[in-house]
């Protein structure tokens, strides 16, 4: 398991994931729009820019709706060097 450690929002629906080993995954929140409507409210700006990490480190979350599993970023995402 690969426990989250930092989330910062890089751009545009774009995640900067850091996980508690140092590794860095980028992960674009904009195709989930298209699998699941609870994360269209994360159009709004302000709101995707609220992103925290989970207690523990199992996942990242907007509110008690809207999250994802750090199994789900660390598959989906992108290695990240920047």
């Amino acid at each position: 398991m690969h426990k989250i450690k930092e989330v910062k929002v890089l751009s545009e629906y774009i995640l900067i994931i850091t996980f508690m080993d140092g590794t860095k995954k980028k992960y674009d929140c904009s195709r989930l729009f298209k699998e699941n409507p609870v994360f269209n409210k994360l159009k709004n700006k302000a709101i995707f820019k609220n992103v925290s990490v989970d207690p523990g480190g199992y996942g990242i979350s907007w509110d008690s709706e809207t999250d994802l599993s750090e199994f789900e970023v660390w598959e989906k995402g992108t290695d990240y060097s920047g």
